[in-house]
């Protein structure tokens, strides 16, 4: 359910993207706050942690439904556990939704391969073009989860 996986994205996509409150420019230059929002963000902005926990929770249930509008029904009903749903939904948080919903990885889920389509989100780890440790590391939490209860 969407409440069962928001209590898993949240705190999971927190902490892989890291808290600050003042706005800043990330790797590749995008206005940034708090836990990654890019939308509407100016330099020099500044967000309490309370605003920058209703900003991460209103923007993963956002990502999350339009992630959602890719699977298929059989995506949705039998192959999205809560863990997987999160998987994803981060991914596509850091990716974007139209990119993880196009990708190889929403389409090897859509087809049945739930493990290909776990080991699919591992791809995206790349920056301005270059491969970035820290985006490795992070597909690699994202694919542990995704994986999770899976024999």
């Amino acid at each position: 359910s969407e409440i069962e996986t928001l209590r898993i994205a949240v705190p999971f996509i927190a902490k892989e993207e890291g808290k600050r409150n003042k706005a800043y420019a990330d790797i590749v230059g995008v206005p940034t706050i708090c836990y990654g929002s890019t939308r509407g963000v100016r330099l020099g902005m500044v967000m309490t942690d309370a605003q920058c926990l209703a900003l991460l929770s209103d923007e993963v249930a956002e990502y999350r439904e339009g992630l959602h509008g890719y699977f298929s029904k059989a995506t949705r009903s039998s192959r999205l556990t809560a863990k997987r749903d999160a998987a994803y939904t981060s991914t596509a948080f850091n990716c974007g939704v139209r990119a993880i919903g196009r990708s190889t990885a929403t389409r090897r889920l859509n087809a049945g391969d739930i493990r290909g389509g776990c080991t699919a989100l591992t791809w995206w780890n790349k920056a301005g073009g270059r491969v970035i440790r820290g985006l490795v590391n992070r597909r690699a939490r994202e694919k542990a989860l995704c994986l999770a209860g899976l024999n």
